[in-house]
């Protein structure tokens, strides 16, 4: 019975608990669920700051009322909430679509040093060539993102075993703490550069403008769009890459657009926010306690419970140092830093 229960995958315990979560009605019942708290996320985010607005207040400055402080501060929050549903909703399908295309349960943008190079990527334009536009960020970040994931993937590959998921974490590690050493290297001497760029490290949706979600927006979109594609992939590439040819996936391609997909979205998030850390890891892992590990559920549940995730830590920052505020990139890393200790923990476990 032991041997059993440790056997497990850890979305199912017993067989009970995993006939229910195979059920088409349970999964759409969670989807719906998680669009319900998604919309009650963006309320509080709306509502709860500095200062707090009336629910009143709030739907008559959302009608255009002239009260100019409740309307001022419905004007800043809304492309807040906005960027930090669009910001979490794309770290939360590109963890998932990591850990599917690697089949590693530790994989995510911050601990895989994709959001490192991605921050590297645009210190170094705006530093030595002088980038200052969003969509500038955005492309830059992406390439950052994309070599930082490929140097990580090669380092982690070799020896003994291929990419196995304590070497790819380890490689990560080290290249994060490369890159970030870099990134600290080139602003210490250019004060102007430091000065502009050392609250987006922290990571953070508070500069948040209509005009940045829009530049963000296609990029966002075109991610999703192939991680979803290839969502039926995934679940081919859990059983193994030879298993998987043999049911006649492609397995390179699968692989190919999975990647582009998830360094899509990680490079655009990490330009327009920051290198916030650990939701990619965090959602993915409680997304499947709830629907499994079928990638075709997996991928919207893991986009929604991503953005309420990081909504809500952004309200949560907001209102425990009032009227100060908490970086959003701190309150992820608090959450997220024991139950990485968890996992890792469980994995050491279930290896003995």
């Amino acid at each position: 019975m032991t041997d059993t229960l440790t056997a497990a995958p850890p979305d199912a315990a017993t067989p009970a608990a995993r006939r229910r979560v195979g059920t088409r009605a349970y999964r759409l019942t969670t989807l719906v669920a998680a669009l319900g708290a998604l919309v009650l996320a963006g309320v509080l985010s709306v509502t709860f700051g500095a200062r707090e607005i009336a629910y009143a207040d709030l739907v008559a400055a959302l009608g255009g009322a002239q009260d100019n402080i409740s309307q001022a501060a419905v004007a800043q929050r809304v492309p807040r909430t906005f960027l930090a549903m669009l910001v979490g909703a794309a770290l939360g399908l590109a963890g998932a679509v990591m850990q599917g295309v690697t089949r590693n349960p530790l994989a995510d943008p911050g601990i895989l040093g994709v959001t490192s190079g991605a921050s590297l990527a645009v210190v170094v334009g705006i530093a030595f060539f002088g980038l200052s536009t969003s969509g500038g960020y955005i492309w830059v970040a992406i390439l950052g993102a994309a070599v930082a994931a490929a140097v990580v993937y090669a380092i982690g590959s070799m020896g003994r075993g291929g990419a196995t998921p304590l070497k790819l974490a380890l490689a990560g590690a080290a290249m994060s703490a490369a890159f970030s050493s870099l990134v600290s290297a080139i602003l210490l001497p250019r004060i102007q550069v430091m000065d502009s760029f050392r609250f987006w490290q922290i990571g953070g949706v508070g500069g948040a403008t209509p005009e940045k979600i829009t530049v963000a927006l296609p990029f966002l979109l075109v991610g999703t769009l192939l991680s979803f594609l290839v969502a039926r992939g995934l679940n081919s590439l859990a059983l193994g890459d030879d298993l998987a040819a043999g049911l006649g996936e492609r397995v390179a391609l699968t692989r190919a657009l999975a990647a582009v997909g998830a360094v899509t979205l990680c490079g655009a998030a990490t330009a327009v926010a920051g290198p916030i850390g650990f939701v990619g890891l965090v959602v993915p892992h409680a997304c499947r306690l709830v629907v499994g590990t079928d990638h075709r559920w997996l991928l919207p549940l893991s986009m929604l419970v991503g953005a309420v995730l990081l909504t809500l830590a952004d309200v949560v920052g907001r209102v425990v140092a009032r009227p100060a505020e908490v970086d959003v990139g701190i309150i992820t890393a608090l959450i997220g830093a024991p139950v990485f200790i968890i996992i890792v923990r469980r994995m050491r476990a279930r290896a003995l």
